[in-house]
């Protein structure tokens, strides 16, 4: 069946409207705040036609919006029909009306009929690479009178620019949106790469609180910052924590080996220095023809009848460990001569034996923390974690890494590098009476 040509034509006008306010809503310029750009624009109309009233228009679907308004205050948009603009936009060429009073297209037209008075009305169409009229460049007089070509051209210019003008800001807002999608897709995949450097739950230990915590400066670089816990036979207890030189994915890999060669020394020769040397061996022999070097402790639990947890600690270059006893005192844990680990010809060790009694902690961390500076821009260092701790009381691992955190976030900008922390910590005894804690 065949459909008279006169049933086509409101069809194919409708889709042309759909399509060209589906470009309008493309280039996101509806309600956006006033811009100097077209501001200009449609000041140079004005002063090229002589004109006292010009605006750079964007014809919506019930409304002519005024992305610039030259003369025209307090006005930012109207409704769209009957419209000047809506008109002007049905034409591929310039649109001029001499006498709008006279003319019959917009004799009837508000703008013309009210307290406005327009009767010179020339226009230029905004047309999009593909074709689409947004709206117009135009100006208005309250006398009549025509338009010279030279003007018209100058019009059409104009229109020109305000094209390209908003092709260059849909480009900006599509590499914008494409860079934060980007972003986004980049920090989801840090974080999940970062997650599998590190423990996913740390395991209960009899008789022992544990907590560990990570706390990233970048959230688009993956740190080699680690830390580990996990049994050995005998109800004993390894961990450790420790920092590999450099970022990123080159730094993510020297960080699995360095985890999991620890975890796998431990269970055949659970020794912390000979730990630390077979890791020295195993990073040599890896990374032969570039050096990659790292800082550890690595430590053994062993329990006691009495409730206290014998500790063995071995250091390679990392900042010493801190104890924060029952009684509030904070000392440091060093393992005097731990050199780094993987780099020197025959690096040494050094391990040093300590008790955790009930009530005490042992806090791991790396250097993130202690080089952080504070708000007068002197380092933290050790002696400041240390009065930080000290004036601080702590119950459980928890609330130890909760301080440190505090501590952190206080620091603010002061902190400029990754840190890990691992906190272990003995649970007070108490007497059933209620007595003070046995330690």
């Amino acid at each position: 069946m065949t459909v008279p040509a006169r049933h086509l034509e409101p069809v194919s006008a409708l889709a042309a409207e759909r399509e060209r306010l589906a470009a309008v809503r493309r280039y996101r310029i509806l309600d956006t705040p006033p811009d100097g750009t077209f501001d200009t624009i449609a000041s140079l109309a004005a002063r090229s036609c002589d004109a006292p009233v010009a605006t750079v228009a964007i014809v919506d679907s019930d409304r002519i919006w005024f992305k610039a308004a030259h003369g025209l205050h307090g006005v930012s948009q109207i409704d769209r029909d009957p419209g000047l603009c809506a008109s002007a936009i049905q034409h591929d060429t310039a649109y001029v009306v001499t006498d709008a009073l006279t003319d019959p297209r917009t004799a009837a037209n508000p703008l013309v009929r009210g307290e406005m008075g327009v009767r010179f009305y020339a226009a230029a169409p905004i047309t999009t690479a593909d074709g689409h009229r947004l709206g117009t460049v135009n100006v208005l007089d309250t006398r009549p009178r025509d338009a010279s070509e030279a003007q018209l051209a100058i019009l059409g210019d104009l229109a020109t620019l305000v094209a390209q003008e908003l092709e260059r800001r849909l480009s900006s807002i599509c590499t914008i949106t494409a860079e934060r999608a980007m972003r986004t897709r980049a920090e989801r995949l840090v974080r999940t790469l970062q997650r599998t450097l590190l423990p996913p739950a740390l395991p209960g230990v009899p008789g022992l609180d544990a907590a560990g915590a990570y706390h990233p400066v970048s959230q688009d670089e993956v740190g080699g910052d680690f830390y580990d816990l996990f049994p050995l036979d005998g109800g004993r207890w390894a961990f450790f924590l420790g920092d590999v030189c450099g970022k990123g994915a080159e730094a993510a890999a020297l960080t699995s080996l360095t985890r999991y060669t620890l975890r796998a020394a431990a269970i055949y020769e659970p020794d912390p220095c000979a730990a630390l040397g077979n890791l020295d061996a195993v990073l040599k022999g890896e990374y032969q023809s570039d050096p990659r070097f790292c800082t550890a402790l690595f430590g053994v639990l062993a329990p006691e009848p009495d409730g206290s947890f014998a500790v063995t600690l071995a250091g390679g270059g990392h900042p010493p460990a801190l104890v924060v006893r029952a009684d509030g005192t904070v000392e440091a844990v060093d393992t005097p001569g731990g050199q780094l680990v993987g780099i020197l010809p025959e690096p040494h060790f050094a391990q040093t034996d300590l008790r955790l009694a009930p009530g005490d902690a042992l806090l791991l961390y790396t250097d993130g923390l202690t080089e952080a500076r504070t708000p007068d821009g002197a380092m933290l260092g050790d002696e400041g974690l240390i009065a930080h701790l000290t004036s601080t009381p702590f119950e459980g691992a928890d609330n130890l890494l909760a301080n440190v955190h505090k501590l952190l976030t206080e620091l603010g900008a002061g902190v400029s590098d990754d840190t890990a922390l691992l906190a272990l910590s003995v649970p007070r005894r108490f007497e059933p009476s209620g007595q003070e804690p046995l330690r």
